[in-house]
């Protein structure tokens, strides 16, 4: 029975894919075909049953030919839309930003321009990579909320902007504690110092200012004796500021500690130029220690790194 069957079911799937063919060869006869009136129509039927692909395959055909017609808004801005609900982000800020631009007052440039700034943000990178977009997007937003100050969605383009900056201070704290894992110390100091500056309200200051010290001591411990009364003096005034402003820190015995071992540090390299003063032979080798040099080795270089 199921042989006698088999020509009619082969017969049933070849009238199914004829159906099929003959559907997407319609489509693609008219994204060839010069009807830019019924391309727009077709275009805006698929958008609406949301074939955003097949739809943007359509809008992008038309976007040469319709600029500066009547029809040109609702075409750029379904467009735009089209590639945002495909999740090009690249693509969908560029078209947002085009139809803010060229029709700035139309009722949807505000919502364009959001959703200008917003593509920037589901686009930015997280904070160990490139924050290029970051800035971008941080600066979109804010273009936002001069332009439209009254907005229901500032209050959100505002959460956006502090969400961002929290990344770029996760991203500086990162940065400077590398410097101080790999051993750069003086790049270290200078590092904090700018997080700090950059970040006053950083919920990281306490750490920072701690590590500051130790990092200074790591410092003025690697240079030369003649250098380290000056850059453990500055560990000292460091340890002190932190002392003052962090009397109950979980890290003030060890601030208290490296205040007290700079300040040995400082006799120590007293008495070692003092006997380089009466011995030539010492003082030979203490002018050749003019650097320290920290080596890291890792599976593919060696990083040699020269302190003053």
């Amino acid at each position: 029975m199921f042989k006698k069957q088999l020509p009619l079911f082969a017969g049933l799937l070849i009238v199914l894919l004829f159906a099929i063919i003959g559907c997407k060869s319609k489509y693609d006869k008219l994204k060839l075909s010069n009807d830019n009136a019924k391309k727009f129509q077709e275009g805006k039927r698929l958008y609406e049953k949301k074939e955003y692909a097949k739809a943007l395959g359509l809008f992008e055909t038309l976007l040469t030919r319709y600029r500066g017609t009547d029809g040109a808004t609702d075409l750029f801005y379904l467009n735009a839309m089209a590639n945002y609900k495909l999740k090009d982000y690249t693509a969908a800020a560029y078209h947002f930003n085009e139809f803010a631009t060229s029709y700035p007052s139309d009722p949807r440039a505000e919502e364009a321009r959001f959703l200008t700034a917003y593509c920037y943000y589901l686009d930015a990178p997280g904070f160990s990579l490139d924050q290029e977009n970051t800035y971008k997007c941080i600066e979109k937003l804010q273009l936002f909320i001069n332009l439209y100050p009254k907005s229901e969605r500032v209050a959100e383009a505002s959460k956006l902007i502090q969400d961002l900056r929290d990344r770029l201070e996760l991203k500086a704290y990162s940065n400077a504690k590398l410097y101080l894992t790999i051993g750069e110390n003086q790049s270290a100091v200078i590092a904090f110092g700018n997080t700090l500056r950059d970040y006053p309200d950083t919920k990281y200051a306490e750490e920072l200012e701690f590590l500051t010290i130790k990092a200074q001591y790591e410092y003025a411990h690697q240079s030369r004796e003649y250098k380290q009364e000056e850059r453990y003096t500055q560990a000292i005034t460091f340890a002190d500021q932190f002392t003052d402003k962090y009397p109950k820190s979980i890290y003030l015995s060890q601030a208290q500690k490296l205040k007290k071992d700079s300040a040995a540090g400082i006799q120590d390299a007293k008495r070692i130029i003092a006997q380089a003063n009466d011995n030539e032979r010492l003082a030979r080798k203490l002018a050749r220690k003019d650097s320290v040099f920290i080596q890291t080795r890792s599976e593919t270089q060696d990083i040699h790194k020269k302190m003053p």
